[in-house]
Order: structure tokens, then sequence, then C-alpha cells
């Protein structure tokens, strides 16, 4: 499965990974909550509250989620982190409007580390 890197900053929030869980993968196979929380070896009321977006995918869950859905738990805690991080970002905007960066010679843009995510940076 190929990934794509996404530019910052969204104006939505990334989606939930429990709603790709409940709308792509459970749907897709046909199961059920009650069925999908057994096979995940969690409670069903675990489980519906990440489907629900109301809780985080934890690094358990991504664990046991990559294990049953075949694509491992990376992809499902970069989804969470993504969105948890857009969600704080909007929270904190004021906040962090007002905290004044710290620049040395040394120090790479923050904006080329976003723009080339795969590429080292020299020291």
């Amino acid at each position: 499965m190929q990934e794509y890197f996404v530019q910052s900053p969204l104006k939505r929030a990334p989606v939930h990974p429990g709603e790709i869980l409940r709308q792509d993968v459970l749907k897709s196979l046909g199961l059920s909550v009650s069925e999908a929380a057994r096979r995940l070896g969690v409670s069903r009321q675990q489980l519906h509250r990440v489907l629900a977006c109301t809780h985080p995918v934890t690094t358990e869950m991504a664990l046991r989620i990559g294990r049953f859905a075949g694509n491992g738990p990376w992809l499902w805690l970069r989804m969470q982190q993504a969105y948890d991080l857009w969600v704080a970002e909007n929270r904190m905007a004021d906040e962090l409007s007002r905290i004044e960066p710290v620049v040395s010679e040394n120090a790479v843009a923050m904006e080329d580390v976003e723009k080339y995510p795969q590429q080292k940076h020299s020291e």
C-alpha cells in the first residue's frame, strides 16, 4: 500500500482512524462491532468508542488493528497522531502564536522539514 504525505496546514481535521476502521475495514469485511471486538480481543464498548471517534487509537489498539487488518500498527498510529496534532494545533492557535521561535545559525527551518520530510538535513 502506498502512503501519501500531506502538507500542513490542513483546513479540516484529518480523518480519525476509527472512522477508517468503521467505514472501510469493518464495512468491507461485513463484520459487526461485536465480532470485530472479539477478534481483536477487546470489549465491544472499547472498540465502539474508537469507531465513534471519541477515543484515540492507542499503541496497544494499533498493534491489534494492524495485525487484524494486515497493515501493521504504524499506519494507525500515524493517522491518530495526525488527527491529535491537528486538534491540538487548532485548540492552541492563539497561545502558539504568542511563542517566539528561537533561531540559531545551524537550525533547519521547519518549512524545509515539512516540505522534504524524507531528506536528511545537514548539521
